[in-house]
């Protein structure tokens, strides 16, 4: 983020539902992320929701797609993945026995981001990690 711009900076990328194309978010999330010290917090939790998006969504499908979002502001930097739907639940952190392979994924995101919302239905949700980017102190506004 250039260090004159007061104002919130919003990139987005729309891919096939491919698993190749995380590989080309984690690239594009830590370009556009270069001077953030929390560009590999960022990478990660893209990279997590996006491959969750590919596996578990109609995203993954031969016409699939899904969607991210980065929001970067001076004090928050937003990674938003939606999917294109078809799974009848939401996202949810997984508590997989200590020999599974897989299902740590979004309980990850949670620990590295501030917040983690999760927004939709059906026909498609949309996951947001945020990370505050400074301290704040209570009772400052």
């Amino acid at each position: 983020m250039d260090e004159y711009t007061s104002e919130a900076r919003v990139w987005g990328l729309t891919c096939p539902g491919s698993v190749e194309e995380v590989g080309r978010v984690r690239r594009w999330t830590r370009d556009v992320l270069r001077h953030s010290p929390y560009a590999g917090d960022a990478e990660v939790i893209v990279s997590e929701l996006s491959s969750n998006a590919v596996l578990h969504t109609a995203s993954g499908c031969r016409v699939g797609h899904f969607h991210v979002a980065l929001c970067v502001s001076e004090h928050v930097i937003a990674i938003s993945v939606a999917d294109a739907g078809s799974s009848p639940t939401r996202p949810v952190i997984g508590r997989p026995q200590p020999t599974a392979s897989s299902g740590r994924g979004l309980s990850l995101v949670c620990c590295l981001a501030t917040r983690t919302t999760v927004r939709g239905d059906r026909r498609g949700h949309t996951v947001t990690a945020e990370l505050v980017t400074t301290p704040t102190t209570m009772g400052e506004e």
